[in-house]
């Protein structure tokens, strides 16, 4: 079939792109064939292709001017210096694109290679089989085409729109080197020569040099290797400086932009000497067609470039973590007291809820109260340094995320990882314990002295069957509510790591403190304390509020959408038991007290499986780790857990806590 696609060519010479359409698609292997058929069927037909050109030279001469036609009568440089980097537009103008893009096709420009690429490989599986197939069997395809016969003036003109590409893209870089965000964040290119600047110098200096002996090429390439460094000091203070989305963004276009200066060098190189450019021919083309099967890729645009925001999001989570996860007696009992004392506001926040729906608001109106109950009572909290229970997995699943990034899955860390984990499981069973343990009894307090004051119950028994049913584990609903918590509880901790990211990146602190009319009303001393404050707590302030804010909007959310949408959480499903049992007087069988603790105890297991997962999964993510010790894990916790239970429930004293370290250090 290949053979007479060629010979149809040269009986009628049509466009060479319309040549290469058809051979592609007779390469491209049928969707319908498993992962390896398809790869091996590629292979066979390419393979075949070379057998067709070597023994029919003429063919080879039609193909092999086919090809170099496109690339030096279509515009080649927009090819080689946009696909597979990313655009100056920004960030979230590039998602609009692809989505608009994905919805009605660019119109074609003929003029353009980069659009008639596009018609060649315009299948998104064209990607899988020609990065499949071996590098050998292209290389095959490549000296079957005998690139070194072509004349002069057509390799003459390739050669100088590559050039062209090289000058485009050195440019570019250079100019990505000056923005005033990368200067801010890296303010020694000011004060030393900036090698974004010096590679264009070089490269000029290169390129008007005909004689490659006369230029070594080495120094542009230890330029380019000194941006690259420049790039990742910056994404390295980050986690102290901060960042932002377009500066990640910018910082990967950068990247991309040296990659492929480097891919295009090797071959200008290698041109320029008279040797063989065919291996990096290769990996560009490979390149070249991953990016045109992704160039509309929206979820692969936004995992590239959320992985550094993600990572410094979740470190900042990860320094909080670790003041939730206790690892002697003391701290262990501190936090069950302050664990105690959100008991007492989580009980007043329920009755606060119980009032306002009362009233029969409108459900937006009635929405945003709860938000502002839940929210306003959240951020009290934290500012009386109380500890809600549930607060815990978002922040602590980053530490162990942490702690697994820096062990790198290897055996001899596995106990220091199998401390974290008990750590963190204690820690949160004895801070739920806290909230429950004051939760309930501050709501029969409440009701009780509501009855002795006013003469009749806070709620009436019909209003306490209802909370109670509404928290019943068998109907299987409350724990679909939980696990919305639970996303609620996961969202809550990205926001406050995005805020404490935010705090640090636009010196929010000092923007404080150079505020004159609060200088003036606070005072210098006063002024100072509140911007350290803010400086240290955004991030907490912001994450309690808004997980508030989450929690009290979901059932206007649920009526809006016509959904039956709600949350359930633990510490307020326990106050609500506190309240009804009030109610009722107290006149409950032993089988509504086993269901309704029975509810509220899996209630808050949904809730903390559902967040700790959630926030697992993108702290190991945004780290890019790859734990393959699941099972050897597992099987130390439960080991763990068959030999010294304890440490799952309470921490060892000091002289076994220091035998656990000297044991821990000596594997």
């Amino acid at each position: 079939m290949m053979e007479q696609i060629l010979s149809d060519y040269a009986l009628a010479p049509d466009s060479p792109a319309k040549l290469l359409t058809r051979l592609v698609a007779q390469i491209r292997p049928a969707a319908k064939q498993n992962i390896e058929a398809q790869h091996l069927y590629a292979t066979h037909a390419i393979q075949a292709l070379c057998h067709v050109l070597e023994t029919q030279p003429n063919y080879a001469t039609i193909l092999r001017t086919a090809i170099l036609d496109l690339l030096g009568k279509h515009k080649p440089v927009s090819l080689l210096v946009d696909s597979g980097i990313h655009p100056s537009s920004g960030f979230f103008t590039e998602i609009f694109r692809r989505i608009g893009h994905k919805l009605l096709p660019d119109a074609v420009n003929p003029l353009y290679l980069k659009d008639l690429f596009a018609l060649i490989f315009p299948n998104r599986r064209d990607e899988d089989w020609v990065i499949a197939v071996p590098d050998t069997v292209w290389l095959e395809l490549m000296q079957a085409l005998h690139f070194e016969q072509a004349e002069n003036d057509i390799a003459k003109e390739c050669q100088r729109r590559l050039l062209d590409a090289l000058q485009v893209l050195s440019y570019r870089l250079s100019a990505s080197g000056l923005e005033p965000e990368l200067i801010l964040n890296h303010p020694e290119l000011e004060d030393h020569a900036s090698p974004f600047i010096v590679q264009n110098i070089e490269l000029g200096d290169f390129l008007s040099d005909p004689d490659e002996q006369s230029h070594d090429i080495k120094h542009i390439l230890v330029m380019l290797d000194q941006c690259r460094q420049v790039i990742a000091k910056i994404r390295r203070n980050s986690s102290v400086t901060g960042t932002s989305i377009r500066l990640t963004f910018l910082l990967q276009r950068m990247s991309q932009q040296i990659k492929r200066l480097e891919d295009l060098l090797s071959i200008t190189i290698s041109l320029r000497a008279g040797e063989s450019a065919h291996a990096d021919c290769i990996k560009l083309f490979k390149a070249l067609v991953s990016a045109e099967c992704h160039k509309n890729d929206v979820r692969k645009h936004w995992r590239e470039n959320m992985e550094i925001l993600a990572l410094r999001v979740t470190e900042n989570a990860s320094r909080t973590g670790e003041h939730y996860i206790t690892e002697s007696r003391s701290e262990y009992f501190s936090l069950m007291r302050s664990a105690m004392g959100a008991g007492i506001i989580i009980a007043i926040m329920a009755m606060i809820k119980i009032i306002t729906a009362k009233q029969h608001y409108a459900p937006l109106t009635e929405g945003i109260l709860f938000s502002l109950n839940y929210g306003l009572g959240f951020v009290i909290i934290h500012i009386l340094h109380f500890t809600v229970a549930t607060k815990q997995p978002a922040m602590t699943a980053a530490a162990i995320a942490a702690s697994i990034d820096h062990s790198d899955g290897k055996s001899k860390e596995m106990d220091s990882l199998v401390n974290i984990i008990a750590q963190t499981i204690r820690s949160q069973t004895i801070a739920i314990i806290g909230n429950i343990s004051l939760a309930v009894p501050v709501a029969v307090l409440i009701g009780w002295s509501i009855q002795m004051c006013l003469g009749h119950h806070f709620i009436d028994v019909d209003k306490a069957h209802k909370l109670l049913s509404d928290l019943d584990f068998r109907h299987g609903a409350p724990l679909i509510y939980a696990g919305i918590a639970g996303v609620c509880l996961f969202l809550s901790g990205l926001i406050a790591g995005y805020h404490d990211n935010l705090a640090v990146y636009n010196k929010i602190p000092q923007r404080l403190r150079a505020l004159g009319w609060l200088k003036k009303l606070l005072g210098q001393p006063r002024l100072d304390r509140v911007a350290t404050y803010i400086e240290n707590n955004l991030g907490a302030l912001a994450g309690n509020f808004y997980f508030g804010c989450l929690l009290g909007g979901m059932s206007a959310l649920g009526v809006l959408l016509g959904l039956p949408i709600d949350i359930r959480h633990i510490a307020f499903s326990s106050a609500f038991v506190g309240f009804s049992f009030m109610a009722m007087d107290f006149n409950i069988t032993w089988q509504l007290v086993v269901i309704a603790t029975s509810s509220v105890l899996l209630i808050g297991t949904v809730n903390l499986l559902v967040s700790f997962s959630l926030a697992l999964y993108v702290a190991m993510k945004s780290r890019k780790v790859t734990f393959a010790q699941w099972r050897y894990l597992l099987k130390n916790i439960l080991l763990r857990l068959w030999r010294k239970p304890g440490d799952f429930f309470l921490p060892p004293k000091k002289s076994q806590a220091s035998e656990v370290a000297a044991d821990s250090s000596g594997h």
